[in-house]
C-alpha cells in the first residue's frame, strides 16, 4: 500500500471541509443552515470578506443564490427592495429568512446562530398597501377614462420623450410601444412607488419596465438624458418643427450636414410652399396656441363659413374639444345639416378668408373618399380623405393673452427677423369638410387622441371583426355599414362603453 506524505494528508483533510471558501474554513456546523450575503448596498469587497468570516465560523455561505438558501443577509435594505433584487434569480420562496446585517454579527461574535427577533427581520417599506395592489387596467386605451389629471408625469415624460425620438427616426413600432406603455401610467389613480405595482398591468413592455425601475430607483433614466442631449434628436426636432418637413426629410437634411435653421437656409435648399411658409413663421408655428386663441379662430373660421353656407356647423376638435387649454394647431370639423350641401364648401372659404387677409398659406383638397367604390378598409391607416385645407392663419393680437405678446423666445438664440411689436402672430389651422352623414365618425375621429383613435381601430379589428374610419364603420361578419347619427352610437356598435371626449386624452 502506497503511503500519503504527511504534508499532502493534511492538504487532502483540509479539502474534504472546505465549503467553497479560503483555507482555514471549519467544516459545516450548521447544515441545516445556508446564508447568502446581498451584495446590493453592502458592495463586492465587504462582502467578500463577510462570506470568508462566515464559513472560517462553521456557517455554510453560498455565492449564488439558490433554492438551497435559507437565509438572506443584506444591508441598508428593505425586504421589497431585496425580493426585486433576487427576482431574477429565481425569486424568494415564503420559508427564507430575509435578515438585516445585525443577526449576522451578532451570530460570528457568538460563534453560533442567534435567535432571530424582529429587529434582525428586513421592515417593509411604508407603502399603502391598497396602493400596491389596486392598480388594474383593460388592455386597451379606448376603454380606459383618462383625463388630463396625471399622477405619474415624470415616467410619462419620460417613455413620451423616447416614443417621439423612435417617431423621429422612422421607428415607429417602438414609438407606439412607448405611447401605449406611457397611456397606461396615466390613467392609474396614484403615483407608481413600486415596480410590485405594476405587475399584471398590460402594454408594459421590457424596455418601458427598465426605463421605468431606473427612474424609480435612481430618479432619471440614463436612456432618457442620452437621448435629450443627442445632437441628432436635437437636430430632428428643430427641422421637423417647421410646417411641411417630416421626419425622412428631416433625416435626409441632417445626413447632407444640415442641423439648424440657419444651415438650412444657406444650403440652398429648394423648398415647397409649406416648407418656405414653415421656416418663415417657425417661430409663431412651434409656439403654443392658447385655448382663447382657438376660440378667437373659431369665430373667424364660424363667420367666414356662414357667410357662404348659412346653416353649416362648425365644431373645434382636436385637444381643445378633450379639454386642453393649449395646443400645437387647431382643427374644425364642418359640415352641413342637408347632405350634398358642403360639396365646393371649402374653395368658397378659403376665398373668403384670404378676402380679409387671414390667411398666410393654405392648400385646399378635395374629398377623395367614395364609399360605394371603396369600402371602409381602404386606406387602412387612419388618414381620412375629407375635403380639406391646411393653413397658417394670421391670428391678431388677443387682449391680455402673454401668449401671443411673449415672441422673443427663439430656437438657436436667433434673432426675430421682423419687428416684436408686429401686431399678429402666425397659427397653424386645419379645416375639414364632412358630409352629415359621416359627420359623427369625423368628429370622433379628428377628437383624438391620436392613441386612442388607434386603439379603437384596434379594438374594432381584433375584438369585434370591424373596420373603422373617420369616415365609417363597416361589419366584417355581416358585410354591411353600421350607420351612426352620434360617437354614443358608434361605440355602442363597437360594444363599448362610451367615453366623451374629456376622458380621450391617453
Amino acid at each position: 500500500m502506497m503511503m500519503v506524505p504527511l504534508k499532502r494528508r493534511k492538504l487532502v483533510t483540509a479539502e474534504a471541509g472546505n465549503t467553497g471558501g479560503d483555507g482555514g474554513e471549519e467544516p459545516a456546523r450548521f447544515p441545516h443552515m445556508v446564508l447568502f450575503l446581498l451584495e446590493r448596498k453592502m458592495g463586492s469587497s465587504r462582502r467578500s470578506f463577510l462570506s470568508q468570516l462566515g464559513r472560517r465560523k462553521g456557517f455554510q455561505v453560498e455565492e449564488q443564490f439558490s433554492k438551497k438558501v435559507t437565509h438572506v443577509i443584506c444591508e441598508n435594505n428593505s425586504a421589497e427592495d431585496v425580493r426585486r433584487c433576487l427576482t431574477s434569480q429565481g425569486g424568494v420562496q415564503e420559508e427564507v429568512h430575509l435578515l438585516d446585517i445585525s443577526w449576522f454579527t451578532e451570530s460570528m461574535r457568538a460563534g453560533h446562530p442567534v435567535q432571530i427577533l424582529d429587529r434582525h427581520q428586513l421592515q417593509e417599506q411604508l407603502v399603502n398597501k391598497p396602493e400596491v395592489v389596486v392598480f388594474s387596467v383593460p388592455s386597451y386605451a379606448c376603454q380606459r377614462r383618462t383625463t388630463l389629471e396625471n399622477q405619474n408625469t415624470t415616467l410619462t415624460d419620460a417613455l413620451s420623450l423616447l416614443a417621439e425620438n423612435a417617431e423621429l427616426s422612422n421607428e415607429d413600432g417602438r414609438g407606439v410601444a412607448f405611447r401605449r406603455a406611457a397611456a397606461v401610467l396615466k390613467v392609474l389613480p396614484s403615483a407608481v412607488q413600486s415596480m410590485s405595482q405594476l405587475t399584471g398591468l398590460p402594454c408594459l413592455g421590457e424596455h418601458s419596465l427598465r426605463v421605468i425601475k431606473d427612474i424609480l430607483e435612481n430618479g432619471a433614466s440614463n436612456e432618457v438624458e442620452s437621448t435629450k442631449k443627442s445632437e441628432k434628436y436635437k437636430a430632428l426636432k428643430v427641422l421637423t418643427g417647421i410646417f411641411g418637413v417630416g421626419a425622412k426629410t428631416a433625416a435626409r437634411w441632417i445626413r447632407e450636414g444640415i442641423h439648424n435653421l440657419c444651415q438650412l437656409r444657406e444650403s440652398g435648399h429648394t423648398l415647397n410652399r409649406a416648407q418656405q411658409a414653415g421656416l418663415e413663421h417657425y417661430d409663431d408655428i412651434n409656439q403654443s396656441v392658447t385655448k382663447t386663441e382657438a376660440e378667437v379662430i373659431q369665430e373667424m373660421v364660424e363667420k367666414a363659413v356662414a357667410s357662404v353656407l348659412p346653416g353649416a356647423q362648425v365644431v373645434l376638435t382636436g385637444g381643445f374639444r378633450r379639454g386642453k387649454m393649449s395646443g400645437h394647431d387647431v382643427d374644425f370639423l364642418i359640415t352641413h345639416p342637408e347632405e350634398g350641401r358642403e360639396v365646393g364648401l371649402m374653395p368658397k372659404v378659403v376665398s373668403w378668408l384670404e378676402a380679409q387677409d387671414f390667411l398666410l398659406y393654405q392648400k385646399t383638397t378635395r374629398n377623395s373618399y367614395l364609399e360605394s367604390k371603396e369600402g371602409p378598409g381602404r386606406p387602412p391607416s387612419n388618414m381620412d380623405r375629407f375635403e380639406r385645407c391646411l393653413s397658417i392663419f394670421k391670428l391678431h393680437s388677443v387682449e391680455n393673452q402673454a401668449a401671443v405678446q411673449d415672441v422673443t423666445k427663439r430656437v438657436e438664440g436667433e434673432q426675430r427677423s421682423d419687428e416684436q411689436t408686429r401686431p399678429w402672430r402666425a397659427v397653424r389651422v386645419d379645416l375639414v369638410v364632412s358630409p352629415f352623414s359621416q359627420f359623427a365618425f369625423a368628429l370622433l375621429g379628428w377628437t383624438g387622441s391620436k392613441l386612442f383613435e388607434r386603439e379603437l381601430r384596434r379594438w374594432a379589428g381584433y375584438e369585434k371583426a370591424m373596420c373603422l374610419s373617420s369616415h365609417a364603420l363597416y361589419d366584417n361578419k355581416q358585410r354591411k355599414y353600421l350607420r351612426a347619427s352620434s360617437e354614443e352610437d358608434i361605440f355602442a356598435h363597437l360594444g363599448l362603453e362610451y367615453i366623451p371626449p374629456s376622458e380621450r386624452n391617453a
